[in-house]
């Protein structure tokens, strides 16, 4: 009857006779018949597994991948390459098929899976703990946003409107239910405008939000905003790429308190938006507020090496009306990802890509601007994502870049008014010359 169940009709028949009773049909005895619906439900008639192959092949060829167009959209979710060794590791059922390590005992790989992820994110951050790991990075965020709320006793928290408008909505769904007030920060010629920063912060501000680079690509003046921020004694959080980190300072170096970032470059494929990983990391004064989990490493009884979870307080887990985070999960599969990508890449690794993808993404900028047609919306340095601007559409150039099979960059005048026509490509290690060259050549010919 169903092919894809693989009890036969003995099987049934026994599973029948063992409760008592002489059908299927009898065991919904208790639902009158007129109320039934008695017919098949309005669907296609079954399908052998080839037809339903074949059906659902079809089905996913109505999109367009990464596979099928050259990519330069970024904006949060970036086309990094990614090693096969990573797909064999992560499909290993023992990793797959974990879940939640509350009983340490026997869930001894899966927590030196997560110890040796929060080992690396903290070496890549600078700083000197991390957690397991959260939802996303906006999410991620946010919960920075509430741990300097909590830590300082204050309700104010300042973002620059140059990161992410997805991280500043969640953050402010998180604050309208916990009590904050944000405070989004202008722009100036595409950074953080510091004279802004010091008329706003005040002595009711738990902490200031920046991301570097920002949401347009940019490198911000990282140090002002935090002698700025520290001088108030209130807390800097930094919203940071983990692969940029391979050539630029790290949150540790510019003396950030927590840093909060995506980890879907470290491994994780496009998903069509997820799901994701949102990594954090923190000074040791913060180490046992930072919400998550955090695995240590320690002995057993018999000496020998062993993991645990360690520095969480209950609240997290059973008594979540009075904890200060409803985060008590963790995206481990993702997490395990990144630890792979991350020791397959090793430090070299991650400088190369991130050298690869700025050199890149200067290429692209100063052959997309050589002609005048297009120009540059800012000029700044920048990691591997440059606005640039036109009279034309973006609607148009979208779609003659998609007869070209590229996918065009993001286009910047759905969040901030002043940069219609304005669009923000992003150029990863992924690209080639050639692919970079027929993209300006197709611009051009827009223009």
């Amino acid at each position: 009857m169903y092919p894809y169940i693989p009890n036969t009709r003995e099987d049934e028949n026994a599973m029948l006779h063992s409760i008592g009773v002489s059908s299927i049909e009898e065991l919904f005895y208790d639902i009158p018949s007129e109320i039934r619906l008695n017919r098949r439900l309005n669907l296609n008639k079954p399908m052998s597994e080839l037809e339903v192959a074949r059906n659902v092949k079809s089905l996913a060829k109505r999109n367009k991948s990464t596979e099928d167009l050259v990519c330069f959209l970024g904006a949060g979710a970036y086309d990094h390459y990614i090693p096969s060794i990573i797909k064999h590791i992560t499909s290993r059922s023992e990793f797959y098929t974990a879940y939640t390590p509350y009983q340490p005992e026997i869930s001894q790989g899966t927590l030196q899976a997560i110890f040796e992820y929060q080992t690396m994110i903290a070496e890549l951050t600078g700083m000197e703990v991390s957690n397991a790991s959260m939802y996303d990075g906006a999410t991620a965020c946010a919960e920075a946003a509430m741990m300097a709320m909590e830590s300082t006793r204050r309700k104010q928290i300042i973002v620059s409107k140059t990161t992410h408008p997805e991280l500043r909505s969640v953050l402010n769904t998180y604050m309208r239910f916990h009590g904050g007030e944000v405070i989004e920060l202008d722009i100036k010629d595409g950074e953080t405008d510091i004279e802004k920063l010091s008329e706003l912060i005040n002595d009711n501000t738990a902490g200031v939000i920046v991301q570097n680079p920002n949401f347009f690509g940019i490198v911000e003046n990282i140090s002002e905003i935090e002698v700025l921020t520290h001088e108030k004694k209130a807390m800097l959080i930094m919203s940071v790429d983990p692969i940029s980190l391979g050539v630029l300072k790290t949150p540790g170096e510019l003396k950030a308190d927590i840093a909060v970032g995506e980890g879907q470059a470290l491994g994780n494929v496009l998903n069509f938006g997820g799901p994701y990983l949102g990594f954090m990391a923190v000074n040791n004064k913060l180490m046992r507020k930072i919400p998550g989990r955090i695995v240590g490493e320690t002995v057993d009884v018999d000496g020998k090496r062993a993991y645990v979870l360690t520095l969480q307080a209950r609240e997290q887990h059973i008594r979540r009306q009075k904890a200060s985070s409803n985060i008590c999960s963790n995206q481990s599969l993702n997490a395990l990802t990144a630890a792979v990508y991350l020791s397959t890449m090793g430090k070299q690794g991650i400088k190369e890509v991130a050298l690869q993808c700025m050199k890149k993404a200067h290429y692209a900028y100063n052959e997309m601007i050589k002609s005048g047609k297009y120009k540059a919306v800012f000029n700044k340095p920048f990691f591997k994502e440059f606005a640039i601007t036109s009279s034309i559409s973006y609607d148009r150039i979208d779609e003659e870049l998609k007869n070209h099979n590229i996918l065009c960059g993001y286009d910047l005048g759905i969040n901030y008014e002043k940069l219609n026509n304005s669009i923000l490509f992003c150029v990863t290690e992924k690209r080639t010359k050639a692919e970079i060259d027929k993209l300006v050549k197709v611009m051009e010919g827009i223009a």
